[in-house]
């Protein structure tokens, strides 16, 4: 545990000290942004839901754009800017006085998150190799949860005065947190000589420059892998809309949605590293797919059986598909990892991880409609087709890596080992 949060090597620790300010302004962000948007700002929820949709198409393109540009500049410059611009926008909230500058605001920090996501990822691709990307990815989503929940109670203190002033002050916060994250990003060239000449995909022959790697979308193997992974990453909109809703129509008390995150969040810290070992292995990450697909499959029956029962049987079936979802969603988070690296060609890998990160940015625009029109709103039968869904996605997952067959030039393509810098 200790080295989730303090890495050895010097790229590990800059990317983990920018995760965890990062972290920390998106559980601020999260508790008390809904609230200021309506209360501060003035703006109604269906203009909020639609500026914030319109966003999420903004952070799908960006996602797969900036992926291209990691490649060209450098994946390290492309984090940096779009982490410091993050926090830019995020200030400019502040000054938002009406429905269009709200969207178009939105529109650039949703952006400028995917193109953040999309350049660490590929960071990870060309600096680390084998199983150790995977580990790393996995330690840093520990720091993501942990510190996410710290800043979810820090915004508590907002919630509690409840004014204009202290709901535009931890909006502030947010801001300057995301600009602190971009510090230990912007020293990292400098910090470690070799990481530049890692960052950028090789020149090709063309005389724009342009990269010798394949495009990832003429890449069938990997496009259903995405789309597949994509698919098991919509039960994130189930822990975020479907259960909070759920439950209050269940005989469970509505704090018990409080004790469901916690849940969520220990056992992600807990397991999350120890459950991805071994997924670098193409076809061991497919199965790993699989058995999330089932386990999220199984709790998809037990949030429908909760409706069923009185207070203390739905607590109990609550608990248990809590407990169910989120050992899936740690299995299905490790698998698509394993199989967004390794499938990747690394002379594009750009381009690869922000197609990746193209599936999960449309996962987390379209979940929440799909998750409130069919659990939410049909119940039992919404609930069983959900889990239909998903045992499709993980089942195609396994499928792909069982058939994949490792490329000719991935040893001659593939990085070399990561230097440990002090």
């Amino acid at each position: 545990m200790i080295r989730t949060f303090f890495p050895e090597d010097r790229v590990g620790r800059s990317l983990t000290l920018s995760t965890m300010a990062y972290a920390l302004s998106s559980g601020v962000f999260y508790t008390v942004s809904t609230l200021y948007f309506t209360l501060v700002i003035g703006l109604g929820a269906t203009t909020v839901g639609l500026g914030l949709g319109i966003a999420g198409g903004a952070g799908v393109l960006s996602s797969y754009a900036s992926g291209r540009l990691a490649d060209r500049l450098g994946a390290h410059r492309v984090q940096t800017a779009a982490t410091a611009l993050n926090g830019v926008a995020m200030l400019a909230y502040t000054l938002t006085s009406d429905a269009v500058m709200f969207t178009l605001i939105a529109c650039l920090t949703v952006a400028m998150r995917s193109a953040s996501g999309t350049s660490k990822q590929a960071m990870l691709a060309r600096w680390y190799t084998g199983p150790e990307r995977v580990e790393v990815r996995a330690r840093m989503r520990v720091v993501t949860n942990v510190f996410i929940g710290l800043g979810t109670l820090a915004a508590a203190a907002a919630l509690l005065a409840g004014t204009a002033v202290a709901y535009q002050a931890a909006i502030v916060a947010c801001g300057v947190l995301l600009l602190t994250a971009a510090v230990p990003l912007a020293r990292l060239g400098r910090q470690v000589p070799e990481l530049p000449g890692r960052m950028t995909a090789p020149a090709g022959p063309a005389a724009d420059g342009a990269a010798k790697g394949p495009s990832p979308l003429k890449d069938r193997t990997y496009v259903a892998s995405v789309a597949c992974n994509a698919v098991v990453a919509l039960q994130f909109g189930l822990m975020t809309v479907g259960v909070p809703l759920w439950v209050a129509s269940t005989g469970a008390p509505t704090a018990l949605v409080s004790v469901l995150l916690v849940l969520n969040t220990v056992v992600v810290a807990v397991l999350q590293v120890r459950v991805s070992r071994g997924v670098h292995d193409v076809r061991r990450a497919g199965i790993a797919v699989r058995r999330a697909s089932w386990l999220i499959a199984l709790a998809c029956g037990l949030y429908a059986l909760a409706g069923y029962g009185n207070a203390v049987i739905a607590c109990a079936l609550l608990i248990m598909a809590a407990l169910a979802h989120t050992l899936g969603e740690i299995l299905g988070e490790a698998g698509g990892w394993g199989m967004a690296f390794e499938l990747a060609d690394q002379r594009s890998a750009g381009a690869y991880q922000g197609l990746s990160q193209t599936g999960y940015a449309i996962a987390a625009m379209v979940s929440p409609v799909l998750v409130t029109s069919t659990a939410v709103e049909h119940g039992t039968v919404g609930w069983l087709a959900l889990a239909a869904l998903f045992v499709a996605g993980g089942t195609g997952a396994a499928m792909v890596a069982r058939r994949h067959r490792p490329r000719e030039t991935a040893a001659a393509a593939g990085p070399v080992p990561a230097a440990k810098a002090g």
